[in-house]
């Protein structure tokens, strides 16, 4: 089985160092592996989320980084929130340099159960609010010469899991969105890419997986080992930072090659 690095061990991009740095659902799982990656680079990190308790741990765990990252807290269903919210640390701190689209739900449901009501609200907790988000930052990004946009998808959608329709559904949009993006933000020097996360062992994913599933999971991946936020961070770092220039407009597997 292959570990996660040792922290001592990792990449650092000093092109990441003061970068303004927005997290949506970045209170825990790979929302929290994304807030303290960009923190440990020196970057300025403000996250979004409805986790109180658990985002505020987080700040408390890295109250001593050089820079500590800024919680917020912020329903991304309600999109002029969102969009309120963002402005207003614009208009205090100065553009953002990095969006990551991050925040998502996905519980699971039977094409039966879903009722119009639920339609939206899925869509609403798993796509739109990433637009808007991109939508409110993109004016700022413009005006300092540039920025990436870095949506998460999933590949539940590319494997067809069971009973996750909307959120497989929301996830294959995002993959269009970011192609979209890409082409018509190109001319601004805007980058936007997708990652595609395996099936990460955050705790919330521990409620739907036995260690039986877990194991199963594992078997149907090239490599043996077991994916944790970390690993979907390093990814970003790696796409959002200056070494990734000419990077845009495709999906990136962190998935140990899972089939």
């Amino acid at each position: 089985m292959h570990s996660p690095l040792a922290r001592d061990q990792r990449a650092v991009y000093p092109s990441l160092r003061g970068k303004r740095v927005l997290v949506t659902g970045g209170g825990s799982g790979i929302g929290a592996g994304m807030v303290e990656g960009f923190v440990r680079q020196g970057a300025k990190v403000t996250f979004f989320d409805i986790a109180e308790a658990d985002s505020r741990a987080l700040v408390e765990s890295l109250a001593g980084a050089e820079t500590a990252p800024v919680y917020q807290r912020c329903d991304l269903t309600d999109v002029s929130a969102v969009q309120a919210a963002i402005q207003a640390l614009i208009d205090e701190n100065g553009a953002f340099d990095i969006l990551i689209n991050n925040a998502a739900n996905d519980d699971r449901h039977t094409i039966e159960q879903v009722t119009p009501d639920y339609w939206d609200n899925r869509i609403a907790v798993n796509l739109k609010h990433l637009f808007f988000a991109a939508q409110t930052v993109i004016p700022g990004m413009k005006a300092a010469g540039g920025g990436v946009i870095i949506n998460l998808g999933s590949i539940s959608w590319h494997l067809a899991l069971e009973e996750l329709t909307l959120y497989q559904t929301c996830k294959a949009a995002i993959e269009g969105l970011t192609r979209s993006f890409a082409r018509d933000l190109g001319p601004d020097n805007i980058r936007s890419v997708c990652i595609v996360p395996g099936n990460v062992r955050t705790p919330r994913q521990l409620k739907w997986y036995t260690p039986e599933g877990e194991a199963e999971i594992v078997k149907a991946q090239c490599l043996k080992g077991r994916l944790v936020p970390d690993d979907i961070a390093a990814m970003a770092l790696f796409l959002a930072s200056d070494d990734a220039r000419l990077v845009t407009g495709h999906e990136y597997f962190v998935d140990a090659g899972w089939r």
